[in-house]
């Protein structure tokens, strides 16, 4: 028995559900507009850095000075017009947020006042409302029979640009904590290193010292006089 038409019809809006709903899942999950680096700073140098942005977007810069002597470093962001719009001064880390205009922004870390240490230094860049100017409203062109099956699309895409937005913030914070801990260890690795070498030359001393007033107390108690027979 041939299927009715009827049948035909919700088979079809079925299939144009599914298709549709795929393409708003790509469509929703584009590749992530946050970034983090890590990179070694050797004294008496300076590295600068670029980014491209849109007008009306944001920029989020947040650093943090993992290792080296005094775990300070200088910062500054310009604009693409060249006025510097932050900076910082020897300090271990910092966060900055502006709002752009058309153009490359440079950052740049300075360790140019250290002579001996270099710097590990983290970084990461957080940008916002870099869309390229489509309408987010385009993927409904794809949805077709929504009305025969009642569905809600834009709850559900609400939905998942939710999930997304609080994965992605969950992601920041993982990114940040594991740099806090790559600090404090390094930190606690120089002080291990430190104790180990003070108490080795106090050890040496002490041993030094032991011997010195062993050799007086005994050169103290020796009769050179010579016996005649």
């Amino acid at each position: 028995m041939w299927p009715s038409e009827e049948a035909l019809r919700v088979v079809v809006v079925l299939l144009s559900v599914c298709v549709s709903e795929r393409n708003v899942v790509a469509g929703a999950f584009t590749q992530s507009l946050d970034s983090d680096f890590t990179f070694t700073l050797p004294a008496g140098r300076k590295e600068c850095f670029f980014q491209t942005m849109r007008k009306d977007a944001s920029l989020e810069i947040e650093y943090q000075v993992l290792d080296g002597a005094g775990l300070d470093v200088d910062f500054y962001l310009s604009s693409p017009s060249g006025h510097v719009v932050a900076s910082d001064f020897r300090k271990s880390d910092g966060v900055h947020t502006v709002e752009t205009v058309e153009g490359d922004y440079m950052f740049c870390f300075d360790n140019t006042f250290s002579t001996v240490s270099e710097k590990i230094i983290f970084f990461e860049l957080i940008l916002d409302n870099m869309d390229d100017g489509e309408d987010p409203e385009d993927w409904k062109q794809y949805v077709q029979g929504a009305d025969l099956l009642d569905m809600k699309l834009e709850d559900i895409m609400d939905t998942i640009n939710s999930v997304k937005a609080r994965l992605g913030k969950s992601l920041q914070i993982q990114t940040v904590l594991r740099a806090f801990e790559a600090r404090d260890r390094n930190l606690q690795e120089s002080n291990y290193e430190r104790v180990n070498i003070w108490s080795c030359t106090n050890v040496v001393v002490m041993v030094v010292v032991s011997c010195i007033q062993v050799y007086l107390l005994r050169s103290l108690f020796d009769d050179k006089r010579k016996t005649r027979t």
